[in-house]
């Protein structure tokens, strides 16, 4: 079953049963993943040499959304959810030796992939427009997924939380495989197409296709405050 007709695959075109965005709230968490100051401070294109000027260029439409979309949306969704007493809970990738042994062997990886975020790094904070406040879950992990290496699935069934409404960066990796995780360990998901993103909307609409109708529903911001108001 669908609940509207974008992001469908070819998997998902004969089905034409289309339901409603139904959110129980007192089962319901919201799930940040990765709205972290290191993927989301934009550089200083004068600050940068020659050769990374270029790739910063490249990158000014993902902050352009970043900033314009993403960020607003997120902070809508919180305030809902903080309004109604539903729970929030925040995923950042930080380590917890500094020489970054105790990563994942995604997170050693040579060229974008490769991150090093040590406790306490300035850089692992969630940016400051989403900051976490009192009693909201903040889960460490050195997996991109929030689920694979974390107790998150584990914290949810014991609030009795059923289903989890996604966000954040990147929407092909560790968005996505937090919501594979929650789909395995049989949450029902809820992505925000406007509250996450990949690197290009290319990627970003690709990947939304794939995870659609099978590890979650895709829906909107305007669809999910709708749904739990």
């Amino acid at each position: 079953m669908r609940v509207n007709d974008r992001y469908v695959s070819l998997y998902y075109e004969d089905d034409h049963e289309i339901g409603k965005v139904v959110i129980e709230r007192k089962k319901t968490a919201l799930l940040i993943v990765d709205l972290q100051r290191v993927f989301l401070t934009r550089p200083t294109e004068a600050n940068l040499p020659e050769e990374r000027k270029a790739s910063a260029k490249k990158w000014k439409p993902f902050y352009d959304k970043i900033d314009k979309v993403v960020i607003p949306n997120n902070r809508k969704i919180l305030k809902a959810f903080r309004e109604k007493k539903m729970e929030v809970i925040f995923a950042k990738i930080q380590g917890y030796k500094k020489d970054g042994r105790d990563r994942s062997l995604v997170h050693k990886a040579t060229g974008f992939n490769e991150l090093l975020l040590p406790p306490g790094s300035k850089d692992a904070e969630i940016v400051p427009e989403l900051a976490p406040i009192e009693d909201e879950i903040v889960i460490t992990k050195t997996t991109d997924s929030a689920i694979n290496g974390t107790k998150l699935a584990l914290i949810l069934k014991n609030m009795g939380i059923d289903t989890v409404v996604v966000t954040g960066v990147f929407t092909d990796q560790c968005v996505s495989g937090t919501v594979r995780g929650l789909a395995d360990e049989s949450f029902k998901v809820w992505l925000i197409e406007d509250g996450c993103m990949a690197a290009t909307e290319e990627i970003q609409s690709h990947e939304l296709a794939v995870l659609n109708n099978i590890y979650c529903h895709v829906i909107n911001t305007k669809e999910l405050l709708e749904a739990i108001s």
